[in-house]
């Protein structure tokens, strides 16, 4: 069952293996400034060529704004080594093999494949902030494939946020 998440607790467990070896997880990561998790719907998908594309881009930047990242997909090892190949990302870890329980406990949606082309079962976008001290900061969910936060919009708010020690929003429960 898919979970709605709050800013200001604690993130979901997180543990996947990287394409090119190794495990990644969420509770090893220290970032100065946040960790960034971007889940994909994975190779099948021309949206998250371009949009993990441009995080490849953009990545000196992250790293030098003090973030850890991830982009991390349903795709078994074989198709994220592509995905990797085919779209040039050689600086943005790319972690594989995200199950369905771990994706519906960061309150994924989940989609089955309409075609040939598609996996048979992927989660559809999502993009995460999350503060050293492992709770969630920003949370933007979608269950289609093109709305997805602008990367360089988000990260020219990084120093707005570090000078105001901007909080977390949408955190009220009345």
């Amino acid at each position: 069952m898919t979970m709605k998440l709050m800013p200001n607790t604690k993130a979901p467990t997180l543990n996947v293996p990287l394409v090119g070896g190794g495990t990644w997880s969420l509770a090893d990561q220290l970032p100065e400034t946040f960790t960034m998790v971007l889940f994909y719907r994975g190779l099948h998908c021309p949206v998250c060529k371009g949009y993990l594309g441009k995080l490849e881009s953009l990545m000196d930047a992250y790293t030098d704004a003090g973030f850890s990242v991830l982009a991390v997909s349903m795709n078994d090892q074989a198709t994220a080594k592509q995905s990797v190949a085919d779209w040039g990302l050689g600086k943005l870890p790319v972690g594989y093999g995200l199950d369905a329980a771990t994706a519906q406990s960061w309150g994924l949606y989940l989609s089955e494949g309409i075609n040939e082309v598609e996996a048979q079962m992927f989660v559809e976008p999502g993009t995460f902030w999350i503060r050293p001290d492992g709770t969630l900061y920003l949370i933007d969910i979608a269950n289609m494939p093109w709305p997805r936060p602008d990367l360089e919009f988000l990260l020219s708010k990084i120093p707005l946020i570090k000078e105001r020690n901007y909080p977390a929003r949408g955190g009220y429960t009345g």
